[in-house]
């Protein structure tokens, strides 16, 4: 479970002070020109990019509702242009605890992935990943339509999708009695999986079974340079300093439908370190000039932080080894200048 419900109302109201008209974010501490420094918002649990032809588009966890960013410029997210595109109804499935907001550009339409729980309850048996669609061009105009709650298996959160050979998949974190795992499904559409769901990974590692939980959440798709399907998760509850991320592996052409594909690494591929606490919930994105690849993940800057609004957008450049794994290194310490993504103007 995400305590989530730790949020205050006051601190929401002030970190999101958001209408439904298109505005700009505060301002994000001053670096010199060429660089950024992070974190790129005061807050943002739960980040994530999507990258469509040179525009960024950008969400994070609000809880009431979501708003989608948008720049050329990912570095200066904090003067991206934005808007609240969907608020939840007041009574359903879907009512409120909006979760983990992911748009996708799939065929000729955008859809938007997000975690919702039913009204008049709070507990996990309640939540589910649900899904809408707009066949505007522009994900920030047109009209979202209601496709509903993704037919899985069990509740869960976290959902994302991928397409890899020709076959889209939906992967997220199940609730399976006291855990949480990941499982993965092929879809028949944007909003429907076929076939049956497969638990790919289950918190088995001491560091994914801290304080009091066990769970792997948050997973997300990366192909590596050598054909190998990858995929990142966040391990340990949200209100850990050790939550983090640890990766799974599977060799080029592998079934993802076969848990027996999927290796898991034995330590997390993304720790505390630098001052910067609780790593966790990534996505990834490409610099515009397509030749660097970056990572996206929320951090507390103290120790004790807990899973609070005060969770960050942190960015950073990561490498990959000789075999073709991905080489997040050590948090980029906040404050610290770092060069911008290549080609950004």
């Amino acid at each position: 479970m995400k305590t989530r419900d730790l949020w205050s109302g006051a601190v929401i109201a002030a970190a999101l002070c958001l209408g439904t008209g298109t505005v700009s974010a505060q301002n994000a501490p001053v670096a010199e020109v060429g660089t950024y420094t992070n974190p790129l918002l005061p807050s943002g649990p739960d980040p994530w990019i999507t990258q469509v032809d040179g525009t960024y588009y950008y969400m994070h966890t609000q809880r009431d509702g979501i708003t989608l960013y948008r720049t050329r410029n990912i570095a200066d997210l904090a003067n991206a242009e934005q808007k609240l595109v969907w608020t939840p109804p007041k009574e359903g499935p879907n009512a409120h605890l909006v979760w983990a907001p992911e748009l996708h550009r799939i065929g000729k339409s955008w859809f938007l992935y997000y975690t919702a729980t039913a009204s008049g309850f709070s507990d996990d048996a309640h939540r589910a990943v649900f899904v809408l669609e707009n066949k505007a061009s522009d994900p920030l105009s047109g009209t979202w339509i209601d496709r509903g709650r993704i037919n899985t298996a069990h509740a869960g959160i976290d959902g994302t999708s991928f397409e890899y050979r020709g076959k889209r998949y939906f992967v997220y974190s199940p609730y399976l009695g006291p855990d949480s795992g990941l499982a993965i499904a092929e879809m028949a559409n944007p909003w429907t999986l076929k076939g049956k769901e497969q638990v790919i990974a289950m918190p088995d590692q001491p560091w994914e079974r801290l304080d009091g939980r066990q769970i792997l959440e948050g997973p997300e798709f990366l192909l590596g340079p050598k054909g190998d399907l990858f995929l990142t998760y966040s391990a340990s509850p949200c209100w850990s300093d050790d939550y983090a991320l640890g990766l799974l592996r599977a060799a080029p052409g592998a079934n993802p439908l076969d848990p027996k594909v999927w290796s898991k690494s034995p330590t997390p591929v993304l720790h505390k370190g630098n001052g910067v606490f609780a790593t966790g919930h990534n996505g990834f994105f490409k610099s515009p000039d397509g030749k660097e690849d970056w990572i996206i993940y929320h951090a507390n800057a103290a120790a004790g932080m807990k899973c609070t609004p005060k969770r960050a957008p942190h960015i950073q450049k990561f490498g990959w080894t000789a075999d073709g794994r991905p080489d997040f290194g050590l948090p980029v310490p906040e404050g610290a200048p770092q060069k911008v993504p290549s080609g950004t103007r």
